[in-house]
């Protein structure tokens, strides 16, 4: 992972709660009254079912295991090697993009608009040293249901996100995208025609599987639940 920019905010570790994701991006421009996130409460085909459709994201925290660091570099190693399946420029990845509604002229939407030609390196540091961003993160940080840790604290969690983008090579097909922070960029995870689904997959594979873990959670970006 790289070292933070000189004169970058030291980011509280976020708790993953719906609650506290959902007053983050709010106050950062997010229309949750579209979209918000909400639990995933497991991986089955019954307990997906219980997520509202479209599903636009899907953000997993996942524990940074030695055997999940082993195969997340010998996934990077064979990209480095072999390439892998071209990615849409639509997608912004941070060393992100789904179409949600936003507020113009929100930080979020100025953010995303400054982003798109910056490079990976330059949109890192443009995060790490926007204020509004931090002051947002501290202070919905500390308004889970667990105490915060500090900011310097190890935390031996992490947060990835997936999303589905266009094929560049046929713009009918989508392709399933994993943005990770601590590789080279985005990630193709393959064919996707359900991202609810075809994530689950991506996730037992991949990580349920490699690690003897249960420090698992995953939030869906959806429409509000209907009551």
């Amino acid at each position: 992972m790289s070292e933070p920019a000189p004169g970058a905010t030291r980011w509280i570790p976020l708790e993953s709660n719906p609650d506290v994701l959902n007053s983050w991006c709010s106050k950062a421009g997010l229309i949750t009254s579209e979209f918000e996130y909400s639990d995933i409460y497991g991986l089955d085909e019954d307990l997906l079912a219980l997520v509202p459709q479209p599903v636009k994201a899907v953000i997993l925290l996942l524990p940074l295991t030695d055997a999940i660091e082993r195969k997340t570099q010998e996934e990077i190693a064979k990209i480095r090697r072999e390439g892998q399946h071209h990615v849409d420029s639509s997608i912004i990845w941070i060393k992100q993009t789904t179409n949600v509604p936003v507020i113009p002229d929100s930080p979020i939407a100025k953010f995303i608009i400054e982003c798109r030609t910056l490079t990976p390196e330059a949109r890192s540091h443009l995060l790490e040293t926007t204020t509004l961003f931090s002051e947002i993160h501290s202070e919905v940080a500390s308004a889970g249901q667990t105490a915060a840790p500090d900011a310097n604290a190890k935390v031996d969690l992490h947060f990835t996100c997936f999303v589905k983008a266009p094929d560049p090579a046929n713009p009918s097909v989508r392709r399933l995208i994993e943005l990770d922070g601590r590789r080279d960029g985005p990630l193709d995870r393959g064919l996707c025609t359900d991202l609810l689904k075809d994530v689950a997959r991506v996730v037992k594979e991949h990580y349920v599987d490699t690690a003897a873990s249960v420090q698992f959670s995953m939030l869906a970006l959806a429409p509000p639940p209907e009551f």
